[in-house]
């Protein structure tokens, strides 16, 4: 029995240390990368007011369902988009920032083994701040799994989370999920 509670608190202890994460900052302590998961966050409140109509599809290895409804939790919604944040210390040079046009920056990993491994913003012309469009890729591999992540964001209109998973000894497994703002 008290390897149990031993097993418990090492878990307790190992998540409260995952959520103190430092963050990648420049020299001026500004984050060095776009901050998805303070906007996603933000999206997640304001929607939870709004409260909009959602139709939704799913899709799991081309069987789809669609529903129309109104999501009480849009973190756990958002949780993809969320997971993908790039700004952690140990990554502080993982990306390079690559400006396309006036309207759009990209954050694309130098390094192959991280997860998120392209971020693009794309911004209503002449608006800086004014988000039109988010795009994410993410790709994970390791000796079980084979994880494609493709996530896209238009505020106020769409958001798709497809997924191609592909597992040893189990076969691929095709996941999307479409959420049509009405």
């Amino acid at each position: 029995m008290y390897w149990y509670k031993y097993r418990v608190l090492f878990i307790v202890v190992l998540m409260a240390a995952a959520g103190c994460r430092p963050e990648a900052k420049d020299d001026k302590g500004q984050l060095k990368y776009f901050d998805i998961r303070k906007y996603f966050n933000d999206e997640a409140l304001r929607l939870a007011k709004q409260y909009p109509q959602i139709i939704k599809t799913v899709s799991y290895n081309g069987q789809e369902e669609t529903k129309t409804i109104a999501i009480k939790h849009w973190q756990q919604e958002f949780s993809s988009f969320i997971e993908s944040d790039i700004n952690k210390a140990a990554w502080k040079d993982s990306y390079i920032r690559k400006e396309e046009h006036d309207y759009a920056v990209s954050f694309i990993a130098t390094d192959t083994t991280l997860h998120t491994r392209r971020i693009e913003i794309f911004f209503q012309p002449g608006h800086d701040t004014t988000i039109e469009k988010i795009e994410i890729s993410n790709f994970t591999t390791n000796m079980l799994y084979k994880t494609r992540e493709q996530l896209v964001y238009i505020p106020d209109s769409i958001y798709v989370i497809e997924k191609n998973q592909k597992v040893r000894l189990l076969g691929n497994n095709d996941y999307k999920i479409t959420g049509k703002f009405k």
